[in-house]
Formats: structure tokens, sequence, C-alpha cells
């Protein structure tokens, strides 16, 4: 299960970009909590706290609980802007939930049992498809990470969603089609040794092609002679 994240914040007195800078100087990042049919609360988080959790790589998949003034809110995070030269989180959206809501969710893929792959073990390559698993599930119980194992599989299978246990309460976003997670595919080296050692294809010729063709060329000086 992905890991329940505690943020503290305090009131935003003032709107604005100056205030938002002021605030950004200070070491403090604005924000903002919305949802649930609830007024949108203007808050600013520590900035170095936020990157911290920024950095563990599941911030947006992850339960954020708003600490604010000992009323902590159950959020999710939505929308991260960074400046575009220091990549400094400089604004966040966040969004309520209640404990048990649905929540849409991008979840990293992990591909499990290499070694038992024929496949990989002949030298065969991983070819990921989907890196990252749009889901739905409960709010309270969003995987961590969704594996795939690759016991059994040989150069040119493919693992499609069907085959891929998911957990409990969890299904695909995309429920329309049956969509390729991976294959595993021959490396190059492979495929130009394949092409070198096969037989030489013969250039196709219809029944007489030689004939008409001499004929033709005899026509050709002939009418030249002339």
């Amino acid at each position: 299960m992905s890991e329940q994240l505690t943020l503290p914040a305090e009131a935003r007195d003032r709107a604005g970009k100056g205030a938002s800078r002021a605030l950004r100087r200070e070491g403090r990042v604005p924000a903002v909590v919305y949802g649930e049919k609830k007024e949108p609360l203007s808050i600013h988080v520590e900035e170095k706290l936020l990157s911290k959790i920024l950095s563990t790589g599941h911030f947006m998949n992850s339960v954020i609980m708003i600490d604010f003034q000992g009323n902590p809110q159950r959020t999710l995070p939505k929308a991260v802007d960074f400046h575009p030269v220091t990549s400094r989180p400089i604004h966040v959206d966040f969004l309520r939930i209640g404990e048990h809501t649905k929540v849409h969710v991008a979840i990293p893929m992990r591909f499990d049992n290499e070694e038992e792959s024929p496949g990989l073990k002949r030298g065969g390559v991983l070819n990921v498809v989907v890196h990252e698993l749009e889901i739905v599930c409960d709010a309270a119980s969003i995987p961590a990470e969704i594996h795939v194992p690759l016991d059994g599989l040989e150069i040119g299978d493919s693992v499609h969603i069907s085959q891929v246990k998911l957990p409990d309460g969890v299904t695909p976003a995309n429920t329309d089609e049956d969509f390729t997670v991976a294959t595993i595919v021959a490396p190059s080296a492979m495929k130009a040794e394949e092409e070198e050692t096969a037989p030489a294809g013969e250039v196709p010729t219809v029944e007489g092609e030689e004939a008409e063709g001499g004929e033709a060329a005899e026509g050709g000086a002939a009418e030249g002679g002339e």
C-alpha cells in the first residue's frame, strides 16, 4: 500500500504574486486545498519538507494529510508547479478526499523474476510499454507498485493487462481494451545474425518473361538496324 504522508501547513493571509514571492523567499511554498464541496483553503508549506517528499518518487500517488491548525485534511496531490530555471516547487494543488473515496492515480509498474524468463536468458530485451498504470481504487488502499512477473516468457511474447494480477479493489482506468504492458523482443544483434543466416531470396519471375524480354531486345536491335 502507498505510504500516507503528513505535511504541516499554515494559512496564507494575503493573495497575489507579490505575497507568493515573499513566501518563497522565506522558504515556503504557496498551495491550495480544494474539493468535497468545501471552500478552497489557501495555505503554505515548508519547501524543504515538500522537496523531501517529492524526492520519494511517489508523491503524486500518495495520500497527503495536510495538518492545518490541528485539523488534518486527507488530500491527494493534483498538480505541482516548478520554477522553469531552478526546478524548485513554487505551487501545489491538493484535492480533498474522503477515507474511502475512489481515486484515479498512476502507479509504477515493477517487472519481477527476469531470471525466470527463457527469452531474457537467451539475450532478449524487455520492452516496457506501460511504465505507469492508470488505475481506479479506494483512497485507503492505493498500491505503491503493480507487480508483473516475467516467468516463462520467450522472445516474441507479450504481456497484456488481462494477464496482470491487480490487488483487490484495483481496476485499470482504461477498461475498453486489453492493451499491451510489455514485450520480450530480440536484440538488434540477434536480428542482424538471423538476417545474415537466412537464405537469400530469389527475385520472382513470370514464366516466359525472360524469352519475351529477349525477343523485345532483339526486336529493338532490328528496328535500330533498319
